[in-house]
């Protein structure tokens, strides 16, 4: 260091004074550098405390949604380039979805509904035909939960139509992914069900088959099988198999329904009503939900209908509401849809409190239906909107956002940017949809917020 002082002294020497002041210049930095190092050691004390590292906070799933504020979106999970279509189970909490292959083939997969950790996985496969997605649904018995996946096409690529075609199910317990494939030769466009104890295939009619998740056995449910209910004219017209039930097929015809050798809707039609004039307009797991005529010269009968949530076990009226006759007919009438505990039901501007009786329409003063509801919880709150065509819509994120309390019948107008979600898993997880600028689709879990 002394030699690099000494070459800082001017060439041809210099006083001693101002040697002396460079020196003491250059002594003065090395202090503060000496003084900066033991500063950033801690000045030699073993004991001081590490700096602290920032905590990190979950930030929920990637994508961010404007949720209802039930929900927060600070966690959760998220499914990318799903199927369109989900199963939940009920007995385990598990959710089922299909993912396509690069191949062009289908893969079913499970998660936990609540945490979002991944379960069992199934083997890939190939549908009949090329499709965007088989379908999905839950099938349930006395003692097991099935996922069936479901495809509809020709057999072979070169197979004559109608010919070889076939409904190509694949049925999963829910438990463990064991598998059973059953193939039902079809010759028109299917409507498949799974609303009692087992897969039902119909073609809109009278021609049906019922597949036995369990064992797998079809069973031809021929027109004459279907047992009209005697003096019932109107139920051989239009007559078309709706869903199962443990005591056998639920029927309609253009006004009347009934279960196969059970019961009989003109038996079991709620107080007030036309008894001849119950059409089903929605089945789900349990329950039916069915239009009825007010008794004739009842005072509201020429501008209102009676709609009332029937058991499918016995047919008994559960819970009924009236609501003003629409203008026009629909030309298709809205899904029922049930609470993760079957509690609440509610469809298109209907809501009912199953256990507490009541039932709701949400209508204006002049009977306008202006509700669209897509989804109800194990708490009775339903979500859907207004000024939207169906619930599909109101998913979709059309119209104004809506939260309705199904106990009380009370409604209140959400943020205009809300996304609603299709439906609760019983752990009270939100599911909600929602397609990226890549047009692939995300299935995101939100859990209620503290």
């Amino acid at each position: 260091m002394r030699l690099k002082f000494a070459r800082l002294a001017p060439a041809g020497g210099g006083s001693t004074r101002q040697r002396i002041v460079r020196l003491a210049l250059v002594g003065g930095v090395l202090v503060l550098a000496l003084l900066l190092l033991l500063a950033t050691c801690g000045g030699g004390k073993k004991d001081a405390a590490p700096p602290k590292k920032p905590v990190r906070k979950s930030t929920g799933p990637a994508t961010q949604l404007t949720v209802p504020p039930a929900y927060t979106t600070r966690r959760g999970w998220e499914l990318v380039d799903t199927s369109p279509d989900y199963a939940l189970s009920r007995t385990t909490g598990r959710l089922a979805y299909l993912v396509r292959t690069a191949e062009g083939e289908y893969r079913l997969r499970t998660i936990d509904s609540e945490t979002g950790r991944a379960g069992w996985s199934g083997d890939a496969w190939r549908p009949p035909a090329a499709m965007h997605f088989p379908r999905l649904l839950t099938v349930s018995t006395d003692d097991q939960e099935y996922f069936v996946t479901w495809s509809y096409g020709k057999v072979g690529e070169n197979a004559p139509a109608p010919a070889d075609r076939i409904v190509s199910l694949d049925v999963y317990t829910v438990e463990d992914g064991g598998r059973q494939r059953v193939e039902v030769p079809w010759a028109t466009a299917p409507a498949v069900t799974a609303t009692g104890p087992g897969i039902v295939i119909g073609d809109g009619g009278t021609t049906s088959v019922v597949v036995d998740p369990a064992t797998g056995r079809i069973t031809k449910v021929p027109a004459k099988a279907l047992k009209y209910p005697k003096g019932c004219g109107s139920c051989k017209q239009f007559t078309e198999v709706r869903g199962l039930t443990s005591k056998g097929l639920l029927v309609s015809g253009v006004r009347e329904f009934w279960v196969q050798g059970g019961w009989f809707s003109r038996n079991v039609a709620p107080r007030g009503a036309d008894r001849q004039s119950g059409v089903p307009t929605s089945v789900a797991p349990g329950v039916l939900l069915a239009k009825w005529q007010l008794a004739k010269g009842s005072k509201l009968a020429a501008t209102h209908d009676l709609w009332t949530v029937h058991d499918t076990e016995t047919g008994k009226a559960l819970v009924s509401v009236q609501c003003h006759k629409p203008a026009i007919a629909p030309g298709q009438y809205p899904q029922a849809v049930v609470s993760p505990s079957g509690g609440y039901l509610v469809a298109g501007n209907l809501a009912f409190d199953l256990e507490a009786g009541k039932g709701f329409c949400f209508e204006d003063t002049e009977g306008s239906r202006t509700l669209a509801l897509a989804s109800v919880t194990d708490s009775g709150t339903a979500y859907g909107a207004t000024s939207v065509r169906n619930a599909a819509d109101a998913l979709a994120g059309g119209g104004f956002p809506v939260e309705a309390d199904v106990s009380t019948g009370s409604t209140q107008m959400l943020s205009p940017n809300v996304r609603m979600p299709g439906a609760e898993a019983a752990e009270g997880v939100g599911l909600f949809r929602w397609s990226d600028d890549k047009d692939r689709l995300h299935l995101i879990g939100y859990p209620r917020a503290d």
